[in-house]
């Protein structure tokens, strides 16, 4: 009798155990844990890289921020998951690094001089960023409601537009092949095509595994074409270590300078709206509760990411709605399950050749990518948008002059080369400029003003697309927010 009583407490006590706590068999730890990884793979992979290239970094230089990145992004996603102390949510999110920080950070390595020279002044502000995210995230939430759809679908669609050509000179051979015969060439226009329609191809057989991995497998695929026809260059990942271990300030201390650090400050804000809204989608999907204190967590999580990624030689952080995508997919919530794939990325980034692999994908088949990735993020800021009242003359203004300044760094670059430094650090970039637009501008129109149009339904923004309510109860906050290519 006391026996069973003992079992029927056990089956009890594992009823009462949400699904996002309970521990899988190892097996299945390790299974789904990877399936994770490779949804997020493509996306982190994509940042150092063409981070690296923008500024000119050497071979071995590519490998070493490619391996860093990984490594932070498992540290991150542990910190995430499992929790420590009042930092991380405690919900199946895996963190990478955000697109959102690429032409930022591009513009003022560019500015310092690029090389690692510029990489130290990008750490500098990183590590600032991210203390101040940390310090801010317990007051965060309380001002969402002045981060209405109207701000959100401009910055995404300005993330994504602004990062498209980026993508497109890569497809053309890549920005050290600018001004050559080469750059243009129809074989590399070719590749980055036939990569992008292998990806496209994926996505309309339409098996979730496979769109899930979609991207993955159109690097994969264009990389071994290349390959084969003596296009894509694997001589340097023979000669590279198969392991090694980053070490804080690689390239050197450090450097802060306040106008860099101001333009980082504004990218985390923008991270900072995303992040809140993947935690309330994450919570919707698995049913857990979600209030202002485990945004808070979150946001610590970021912040302490962001710092670790200013350390190791990294990235700002956020968490990738890809593998939200995929939690709700397989219907699997545990977070340990994102903890087992924290400690797949902390094993890849202490693999070098395997950084080196990645660092070999010709420049053309990482375009092709990049393009529908990028793409993506702008067609999900549309989609908010889309739902944004547009007749509306100061919404139709917020995102009218949102997006014409966002390409004013690009269409006038003279002018940004004439200011000082400093200023040029932080408006030389049209997330930046663009973003902060546009919340300026819904401060003064719907802010400042007291317009009832601050107070949005937010209900209005959380239906699928078939327009019912999504299952499970509806949490209190703002919506999913349906980042796509994030």
């Amino acid at each position: 009798m006391a026996r069973l009583a003992r079992q029927s407490s056990r089956q009890s006590a594992r009823q009462r155990t949400h699904p996002v706590d309970e521990v899988l068999p190892f097996g299945k730890l390790a299974l789904y844990g990877f399936q994770h990884v490779l949804a997020f793979y493509a996306a982190a992979v994509i940042v150092p890289i063409m981070l690296g290239n923008a500024l000119g970094l050497s071979r071995t230089e590519l490998v070493y921020l490619i391996n860093a990145d990984l490594l932070t992004c498992g540290i991150a996603s542990i910190i995430q998951a499992l929790g420590i102390w009042r930092i991380g949510a405690r919900l199946p999110l895996v963190q990478g690094a955000t697109f959102t920080a690429v032409s930022p950070m591009i513009a003022i390595g560019l500015g310092a001089g690029g090389g690692t020279a510029g990489l130290l002044v990008v750490y500098g502000a990183v590590i600032t960023a991210g203390i101040a995210t940390f310090l801010f995230a317990p007051f965060f939430s309380k001002l969402v409601k002045y981060f209405p759809p109207v701000v959100i679908g401009t910055i995404l669609t300005i993330i994504g537009l602004t990062l498209i050509p980026q993508a497109l000179q890569d497809a053309a051979g890549g920005a050290q092949l600018t001004g050559k015969p080469e750059f243009g060439d129809l074989k590399n226009l070719g590749y980055a095509l036939g990569t992008l329609l292998f990806i496209l191809l994926l996505v309309r057989i339409g098996k979730p595994v496979l769109s899930s991995i979609a991207v993955l497998l159109g690097l994969v695929g264009g990389t071994a074409v290349a390959w084969l026809l003596g296009d894509a260059d694997f001589s340097a990942v023979k000669d590279t270590d198969w392991f090694g271990v980053s070490t804080p300030f690689h390239y050197g201390m450090p450097v802060f300078e306040p106008f860099p650090i101001l333009a980082m400050i504004v990218v985390m804000l923008i991270t900072m709206v995303e992040t809140t809204g993947d935690v309330y989608a994450i919570g919707e999907i698995t049913g857990k509760p979600v209030g202002n204190d485990t945004v808070a967590r979150a946001l610590r999580a970021d912040g302490v990411a962001t710092v670790l990624g200013g350390l190791f030689n990294s990235f700002p952080y956020v968490a990738f709605a890809e593998n939200i995508g995929l939690v709700r997919m397989t219907k699997v919530m545990s977070r340990f399950v994102v903890v087992a794939a924290g400690g797949f990325m902390v094993v890849l980034g202490l693999l070098p050749k395997a950084g080196s692999v990645v660092a070999a994908i010709p420049h053309p088949v990482l375009g092709g990518a990049a393009l529908s990735m990028f793409g993506m993020v702008a067609a999900v800021g549309i989609q908010i948008l889309g739902k944004v009242d547009l007749r509306e003359e100061r919404n139709a203004l917020i995102l009218a002059v949102s997006l014409g300044a966002a390409f004013l760094p690009t269409a006038v670059a003279p002018f940004f080369e004439r200011m000082p430094q400093g200023v040029r650090a932080v408006l030389d970039s049209g997330i930046t400029l663009g973003g902060l637009t546009a919340i300026v501008l819904n401060l003064v129109f719907n802010v400042f003003t007291r317009r009832r149009s601050v107070e949005i339904d937010w209900d209005e923004f959380t239906d699928d697309e078939d327009g019912a309510a999504p299952e499970g109860p509806a949490p209190a906050g703002p919506p999913p927010h349906p980042q796509g290519a994030y």
